[in-house]
Protein backbone atom coordinates (compact mmCIF):
# COMPACT_ATOMS: atom_id res chain seq x y z
CA UNK A 1 0.00 0.00 0.00
CA UNK A 2 1.30 3.45 -0.97
CA UNK A 3 2.53 5.58 1.94
CA UNK A 4 2.86 8.99 0.31
CA UNK A 5 2.77 10.80 3.66
CA UNK A 6 5.42 8.57 5.21
CA UNK A 7 7.69 8.83 2.18
CA UNK A 8 7.60 12.63 2.39
CA UNK A 9 8.38 12.62 6.12
CA UNK A 10 11.28 10.21 5.62
CA UNK A 11 12.72 12.34 2.83
CA UNK A 12 12.69 15.39 5.08
CA UNK A 13 14.20 13.50 8.02
CA UNK A 14 16.99 12.14 5.80
CA UNK A 15 17.82 15.51 4.27
CA UNK A 16 16.14 14.89 0.90
CA UNK A 17 13.68 17.77 1.13
CA UNK A 18 12.93 19.22 -2.31
CA UNK A 19 9.15 19.73 -2.30
CA UNK A 20 6.06 19.71 -0.10
CA UNK A 21 2.98 17.49 -0.10
CA UNK A 22 0.12 18.88 -2.18
CA UNK A 23 -3.52 18.02 -1.51
CA UNK A 24 -6.61 18.10 -3.70
CA UNK A 25 -9.98 18.12 -1.99
CA UNK A 26 -13.66 17.76 -2.79
CA UNK A 27 -13.97 21.47 -1.92
CA UNK A 28 -12.10 22.16 -5.19
CA UNK A 29 -9.17 23.41 -3.14
CA UNK A 30 -5.52 22.74 -3.94
CA UNK A 31 -3.34 23.17 -0.89
CA UNK A 32 0.08 22.18 0.37
CA UNK A 33 1.45 20.68 3.58
CA UNK A 34 4.89 22.23 4.20
CA UNK A 35 7.14 19.43 5.46
CA UNK A 36 9.20 21.67 7.79
CA UNK A 37 5.99 22.55 9.66
CA UNK A 38 5.48 18.88 10.55
CA UNK A 39 8.86 18.92 12.33
CA UNK A 40 8.23 22.11 14.34
CA UNK A 41 9.29 22.55 17.95
CA UNK A 42 7.07 23.69 20.82
CA UNK A 43 7.76 27.40 20.32
CA UNK A 44 6.72 27.13 16.66
CA UNK A 45 3.40 25.44 17.46
CA UNK A 46 0.08 27.34 17.49
CA UNK A 47 -1.21 28.34 20.92
CA UNK A 48 -3.97 25.74 20.60
CA UNK A 49 -1.42 22.92 20.36
CA UNK A 50 0.68 24.37 23.17
CA UNK A 51 -2.43 24.45 25.37
CA UNK A 52 -3.21 20.81 24.55
CA UNK A 53 0.33 19.72 25.43
CA UNK A 54 0.13 21.60 28.72
CA UNK A 55 -3.06 19.71 29.58
CA UNK A 56 -1.57 16.25 28.89
CA UNK A 57 -1.18 14.08 31.98
CA UNK A 58 -0.19 10.56 32.96
CA UNK A 59 0.32 8.04 30.17
CA UNK A 60 -0.45 9.49 26.74
CA UNK A 61 -1.39 8.00 23.38
CA UNK A 62 -0.56 10.43 20.56
CA UNK A 63 -3.01 9.31 17.86
CA UNK A 64 -2.00 10.21 14.31
CA UNK A 65 1.40 11.34 15.56
CA UNK A 66 2.88 12.09 12.12
CA UNK A 67 6.52 13.12 12.47
CA UNK A 68 6.17 12.90 16.24
CA UNK A 69 6.70 16.56 17.20
CA UNK A 70 4.07 16.46 19.96
CA UNK A 71 5.30 13.12 21.31
CA UNK A 72 8.89 14.31 21.31
CA UNK A 73 8.00 17.38 23.38
CA UNK A 74 6.00 15.32 25.89
CA UNK A 75 8.76 12.72 26.18
CA UNK A 76 11.33 15.44 26.87
CA UNK A 77 9.05 16.68 29.67
CA UNK A 78 9.39 13.25 31.25
CA UNK A 79 5.88 12.00 30.41
CA UNK A 80 5.18 8.47 29.20
CA UNK A 81 3.94 8.85 25.63
CA UNK A 82 3.22 6.33 22.88
CA UNK A 83 3.27 7.66 19.30
CA UNK A 84 0.75 5.90 17.04
CA UNK A 85 0.30 6.32 13.31
CA UNK A 86 -1.07 4.25 10.43
CA UNK A 87 1.85 5.41 8.27
CA UNK A 88 4.86 3.12 8.47
CA UNK A 89 7.13 5.93 7.26
CA UNK A 90 5.87 8.26 9.98
CA UNK A 91 6.70 5.71 12.65
CA UNK A 92 10.19 5.19 11.18
CA UNK A 93 10.72 8.95 11.46
CA UNK A 94 9.48 8.95 15.08
CA UNK A 95 11.97 6.21 15.95
CA UNK A 96 14.79 8.08 14.20
CA UNK A 97 13.92 11.22 16.17
CA UNK A 98 14.31 9.27 19.40
CA UNK A 99 10.74 8.55 20.46
CA UNK A 100 10.94 5.51 22.72
CA UNK A 101 7.43 4.08 22.38
CA UNK A 102 5.88 3.82 18.91
CA UNK A 103 3.08 1.83 17.32
CA UNK A 104 2.38 1.41 13.61
CA UNK A 105 -1.35 0.71 13.66
CA UNK A 106 -4.81 1.87 12.73
CA UNK A 107 -6.32 3.36 15.89
CA UNK A 108 -9.53 1.41 15.25
CA UNK A 109 -7.57 -1.86 15.56
CA UNK A 110 -5.53 -0.81 18.58
CA UNK A 111 -6.49 -2.11 22.01
CA UNK A 112 -5.25 -3.71 25.18
CA UNK A 113 -3.70 -0.71 26.90
CA UNK A 114 -5.44 2.12 28.73
CA UNK A 115 -4.17 5.69 28.83
CA UNK A 116 -4.75 8.77 30.97
CA UNK A 117 -4.69 11.06 27.91
CA UNK A 118 -5.70 10.36 24.31
CA UNK A 119 -4.28 13.14 22.14
CA UNK A 120 -5.61 13.93 18.66
CA UNK A 121 -4.07 17.12 17.26
CA UNK A 122 -3.89 18.84 13.86
CA UNK A 123 -7.62 18.33 13.37
CA UNK A 124 -7.10 14.94 14.95
CA UNK A 125 -10.79 14.00 14.92
CA UNK A 126 -10.52 14.14 11.12
CA UNK A 127 -9.46 10.49 11.00
CA UNK A 128 -13.07 9.53 11.73
CA UNK A 129 -13.78 10.46 8.10
CA UNK A 130 -17.58 10.54 8.22
CA UNK A 131 -19.96 11.90 10.82
CA UNK A 132 -21.83 8.60 11.09
CA UNK A 133 -18.58 6.90 12.20
CA UNK A 134 -18.36 9.11 15.27
CA UNK A 135 -20.31 6.94 17.73
CA UNK A 136 -18.23 3.82 17.02
CA UNK A 137 -15.06 5.89 17.26
CA UNK A 138 -16.00 7.39 20.62
CA UNK A 139 -16.91 3.97 22.00
CA UNK A 140 -13.51 2.66 20.92
CA UNK A 141 -11.70 5.61 22.52
CA UNK A 142 -13.63 5.02 25.75
CA UNK A 143 -12.22 1.47 25.82
CA UNK A 144 -8.70 2.98 25.77
CA UNK A 145 -9.33 5.48 28.58
CA UNK A 146 -8.10 4.83 32.10
CA UNK A 147 -10.32 5.85 34.99
CA UNK A 148 -10.34 9.65 35.21
CA UNK A 149 -8.79 9.89 31.75
CA UNK A 150 -9.29 12.56 29.10
CA UNK A 151 -9.47 12.94 25.33
CA UNK A 152 -7.93 16.12 23.91
CA UNK A 153 -8.85 16.87 20.31
CA UNK A 154 -9.02 19.81 17.97
CA UNK A 155 -10.99 20.56 14.85
CA UNK A 156 -12.29 23.43 12.72
CA UNK A 157 -15.74 24.48 11.61
CA UNK A 158 -15.30 24.90 7.83
CA UNK A 159 -18.64 26.67 7.36
CA UNK A 160 -16.59 29.75 6.38
CA UNK A 161 -15.56 28.00 3.17
CA UNK A 162 -19.12 28.18 1.84
CA UNK A 163 -20.70 31.26 0.31
CA UNK A 164 -22.76 33.57 2.49
CA UNK A 165 -26.07 35.09 1.43
CA UNK A 166 -27.26 38.60 2.26
CA UNK A 167 -28.89 37.42 5.50
CA UNK A 168 -25.63 35.99 6.83
CA UNK A 169 -26.61 32.37 6.16
CA UNK A 170 -24.45 29.93 4.19
CA UNK A 171 -25.07 28.19 0.89
CA UNK A 172 -24.42 24.53 1.69
CA UNK A 173 -24.91 21.99 -1.11
CA UNK A 174 -28.03 19.84 -0.83
CA UNK A 175 -27.49 16.22 0.07
CA UNK A 176 -27.32 13.79 2.97
CA UNK A 177 -23.68 14.43 3.82
CA UNK A 178 -22.52 16.70 6.64
CA UNK A 179 -20.79 19.78 5.22
CA UNK A 180 -17.59 19.03 7.15
CA UNK A 181 -16.96 15.74 5.34
CA UNK A 182 -14.16 16.26 2.82
CA UNK A 183 -12.43 13.88 0.41
CA UNK A 184 -8.68 14.32 -0.07
CA UNK A 185 -5.90 13.01 -2.28
CA UNK A 186 -2.26 13.62 -1.35
CA UNK A 187 0.44 14.03 -3.99
CA UNK A 188 4.19 13.89 -3.52
CA UNK A 189 7.01 13.44 -6.05
CA UNK A 190 4.71 11.99 -8.70
CA UNK A 191 2.90 9.60 -6.34
CA UNK A 192 -0.75 9.88 -5.35
CA UNK A 193 -2.48 8.51 -2.27
CA UNK A 194 -5.80 6.76 -2.51
CA UNK A 195 -8.71 9.15 -1.86
CA UNK A 196 -9.53 9.34 1.85
CA UNK A 197 -12.28 10.97 3.90
CA UNK A 198 -11.50 13.61 6.51
CA UNK A 199 -13.93 15.15 8.99
CA UNK A 200 -14.02 18.79 10.06
CA UNK A 201 -16.41 19.08 12.98
CA UNK A 202 -18.13 22.15 14.37
CA UNK A 203 -18.10 22.29 18.16
CA UNK A 204 -21.87 22.00 18.70
CA UNK A 205 -22.02 18.81 16.63
CA UNK A 206 -19.03 17.40 18.54
CA UNK A 207 -20.62 18.22 21.89
CA UNK A 208 -23.97 16.64 20.92
CA UNK A 209 -22.25 13.47 19.69
CA UNK A 210 -20.06 13.26 22.79
CA UNK A 211 -22.98 13.58 25.19
CA UNK A 212 -24.95 10.97 23.23
CA UNK A 213 -22.03 8.57 23.77
CA UNK A 214 -21.56 9.10 27.50
CA UNK A 215 -18.81 11.70 27.28
CA UNK A 216 -18.69 15.16 28.83
CA UNK A 217 -17.35 17.76 26.41
CA UNK A 218 -15.65 21.01 27.37
CA UNK A 219 -14.41 23.80 25.09
CA UNK A 220 -10.97 24.65 26.49
CA UNK A 221 -9.50 26.88 23.79
CA UNK A 222 -10.84 28.80 20.81
CA UNK A 223 -8.46 29.63 17.99
CA UNK A 224 -8.45 32.67 15.76
CA UNK A 225 -10.03 31.04 12.71
CA UNK A 226 -12.97 28.73 13.49
CA UNK A 227 -10.65 26.24 15.19
CA UNK A 228 -10.97 24.97 18.74
CA UNK A 229 -9.59 22.53 21.30
CA UNK A 230 -11.92 20.42 23.41
CA UNK A 231 -11.54 18.04 26.32
CA UNK A 232 -13.76 14.95 26.57
CA UNK A 233 -14.06 12.75 29.64
CA UNK A 234 -16.25 9.88 30.75
CA UNK A 235 -19.64 11.10 31.88
CA UNK A 236 -19.63 11.41 35.67
CA UNK A 237 -23.34 10.66 36.02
Amino acid sequence: MSDVFGKALLDYQLGNYTEDITTNSSLDEVDCIPLPYLFRNYKEMPKLEQKALQLCKGSILDIGCGAGSHSLYLQKKGLHVTALDFSKGAIEVCKTRGIANTTNANINDYNGTKFDTLLLLMNGIGIVGKLNNLSDFFNHLKSLLASGGQILLDSSDIIYMYEQDNDGGYWIPDGPDYYGEVEFVMKYKGEKSKPFSWLYLDYNTLQTAALANGLDCELVFKGEHYDYLSKLSLNSQ
